[in-house]
């Protein structure tokens, strides 16, 4: 190829190259290098690698034609070793939602996580219901014994999130493996708890505290029971009813019997599962509450409210709101030998 002023060119017989200045004569050209030095070389000594206002000329690479199939051998990446649980085999899956700012649940953007607690890819789409239709708002691949974040969003868009479903398909690559049956699961999401922190709480698979929702737990998919407001108050009206229609006892002589109320909150509840202890305090004083009023026309009777030791927590609440709110009853700490130290005795005047 002719040299011309502006081609970039590069050295044959030296180390070097640059730009096509000017003509020094026919056998000689003025070359700029680099460095900004101007190097006389022989033309026939020069090798154009970029014309002016071209593109690159490659030395030695042939050039192909569109037509032209160029085959390449082709090397397959191993299939990436998936290390296996001996309970891996039975599907557990769960969704999970972990706060961005637990000291602060009122301005804090929320993460949520697909927990995939098994030997099984998964072909997942987590799914939301606005108003009108769903809306896909994650789909992918999900590793055996992975937890794969899926979206962070806001309280303003908890509302979007009351209704959502989680759809799957399971397998295993590179072996056989037991068949399982596809699974979609529809949560109707109880977004209030996303204001309490006691909603969160330790788990298997974070540091943080998080708000779990079973998808699939040992192959078994989550079935949620959801129902109507129709139904709920028609429930309640039942249990009302049965409860008027069950025989009363008639109460004689109440006055000198002592009732025994055990305000343990084991004892008055069978599971305590995400309540704080400010949320078992309220129960308690409610049943505290609830005694003192039935049985406040019963003068001289006694109430023996058994409250354990423990912090004294209870015991101080029990006491402020007898000063407070019965101030015609009398108390005392009952019998240490029948009730030990927490217990006291209330008698009504």
């Amino acid at each position: 190829m002719a040299v011309k002023i502006g081609d970039k060119v590069r050295f044959l017989n030296a180390t070097g190259g640059g730009v096509v200045k000017r003509f020094i004569n026919k056998d000689l050209v003025e070359v700029e290098e680099e460095d900004g030095f101007d190097t006389p070389v022989l033309i026939r000594e020069c090798v154009v690698i970029e014309p002016v206002g071209g593109q690159s000329k490659p030395s030695s690479t042939p050039q192909v034609s569109a037509k032209q199939e160029v085959r390449r051998p082709t090397v397959e990446a191993p299939a990436p070793k998936v290390l296996e649980t001996r309970e891996g085999d039975k599907l557990n899956v769960f969704l999970a939602f972990l706060p961005m700012e637990p000291k602060s649940l009122q301005n804090s953007n929320f993460e949520a996580y697909i927990v995939n607690d098994s030997n099984y890819f998964l072909q997942l789409s987590y799914l939301n219901k606005p108003a009108n239709g769903w809306n896909l708002r994650y789909s992918g691949l999900i590793e055996p014994n992975q937890k794969v974040f899926l979206e962070e969003f806001s309280k303003e868009e908890l509302n979007d999130l009351e209704k959502i479903s989680i759809q799957f398909v399971s397998f295993k690559q590179g072996k056989t493996f037991e068949l399982k049956n596809p699974v979609s699961v529809d949560y109707k999401l109880d977004t209030v708890k996303f204001y309490k922190l006691h909603s969160f709480r330790s788990n298997d698979y974070f540091d943080e505290e998080a708000l779990i929702y079973p998808i699939v737990k040992n192959d078994i998919p989550e079935k949620q029971i959801q129902v109507s407001a129709e139904e709920l108050e028609l429930a309640m009206k039942e249990k009302s009813f049965n409860e008027r229609r069950q025989p009363q006892t008639i109460n004689k002589n109440l006055s000198n019997q002592i009732l025994e109320i055990d305000l343990h909150i084991n004892n008055l509840l069978d599971n305590t599962a995400g309540l704080s202890n400010a949320d078992m305090i309220q129960y308690q004083m409610d049943k505290f509450r609830s005694v003192m009023t039935e049985n406040l026309k019963i003068k001289g009777s006694k109430i023996v409210f058994i409250h354990g030791k423990g912090e004294g927590v209870l015991r101080k609440a029990i006491l402020d709101e007898l000063k407070s709110k019965y101030k015609s009853c009398t108390y005392q700490d009952a019998s240490f030998r029948e009730y030990g130290f927490g217990a006291t005795m209330v008698t009504i005047r």
